[in-house]
């Protein structure tokens, strides 16, 4: 393996500070949703924020095409890697290539609970390894000088929720991990589906809460149920940062709202309209590349959500993209339907 790059103390010291500012807002790693196209969107919505990549194996990174993988805009930064795997080799030297390819930051997966996940010995059945999820740490840690987080549950299926939370933050932070983001429910490995364990399982704010209250030297990232302004707000009392999830990608302009909110001033916003008119550039440019519209629009359908004409500017959109040769004037046609809306308002 490559030895890792070196950076000075000073440089190593200012992309910390950027990346701990940024991590007070960020969009959750989520599988078939926050690829590259999709991140492209919400950089333009939230230009703060920290993003997170789709989950991508170890043994993938390794093996795989890493353009398809790995690739990013350069305008997504900051930008971590979330990576799966419970093999400290073969993570740590996953984890060396995404630097090499300029990510911000490699987040291990311990969260996860799909059946497909769990038979790879990887995502949230780690709750109960604590030790190998340390290893896997240390591992990392060694073969990258950015840093290596750990996004996790508050336990699975019969773990007192503390009791396990508490025992994997201990030893991941002898390893050497600063940041843990905590999805503040349990994952239930049997029984219910990876979408009920994003709703069943009730959440627990208050043992995050705890858990930032005794360690006050680590950086404690919320995930779960998060949904609007006023519980970032609250949120943000008591831990230093909020991770939002299909809230994100359903309601796009929450995450614009929220980054105005927290690093700016809340002010100022950009209009939908525009928002939407500064993908044209990027739509134009991938599709006469012969690639199909629907691979970018469909991150789209969101961002008039609630609004007047909000619905129609789904359906021509959603219609409009799966034609053959469609093209940026089917963006254009469905924002019409919201300005006729707002016209006859």
């Amino acid at each position: 393996m490559n030895p890792a790059p070196t950076a000075s103390a000073s440089a190593v010291h200012d992309a910390s500070s950027s990346l701990a500012r940024a991590r007070r807002l960020s969009v959750a790693p989520m599988m078939d949703w926050t690829d590259r196209h999709c991140r492209y969107f919400h950089r333009l919505l939230a230009p703060n924020a920290l993003l997170y990549t789709e989950m991508v194996h170890a043994n993938a990174v390794l093996h795989g095409d890493l353009e398809h993988l790995l690739g990013f805009h350069a305008s997504e930064q900051p930008l971590a890697l979330q990576l799966g795997g419970s093999d400290p080799g073969l993570l740590a030297a996953a984890a060396a290539i995404a630097e090499q390819r300029g990510f911000d930051e490699i987040n291990l997966n311990v969260g996860c609970p799909s059946d497909r996940v769990q038979s790879g010995r990887f995502g949230a059945c780690l709750m109960r390894e604590p030790d190998l999820v340390a290893d896997c740490i240390a591992a990392m840690q060694q073969a990258v000088s950015i840093p290596v987080t750990v996004k996790c549950r508050i336990g699975v299926d019969d773990q007192d929720p503390q009791q396990a939370l508490f025992a994997l933050v201990e030893q991941v932070a002898a390893a050497g991990c600063r940041t843990v983001i905590v999805h503040a429910r349990k994952a239930w490995l049997k029984g219910l589906s990876p979408k009920e364990n994003r709703q069943v399982p009730p959440l627990d704010y208050p043992l995050v809460y705890q858990l930032k209250r005794e360690r006050p030297d680590l950086c404690v990232v919320i995930n779960g149920g998060i949904e609007t302004e006023a519980a970032v707000s609250e949120h943000l009392a008591h831990v230093d940062g909020v991770m939002i999830g299909r809230a994100a990608y359903h309601t796009p302009y929450l995450i614009h709202r929220l980054d105005s909110q927290i690093f700016s001033d809340q002010r100022i916003q950009r209009s939908r309209d525009d928002l939407l008119l500064a993908m044209q550039s990027y739509v134009e440019s991938y599709v006469a590349a012969g690639k199909p519209l629907a691979h970018i629009s469909r991150h789209l359908l969101g961002l008039f959500h609630g609004e007047p004409g909000g619905r129609q500017f789904r359906q021509r959109l959603s219609q409009g993209s799966a034609a053959l040769g469609a093209d940026w004037s089917v963006v254009l046609h469905a924002l019409a339907a919201t300005q006729a809306w707002t016209r006859a308002a």
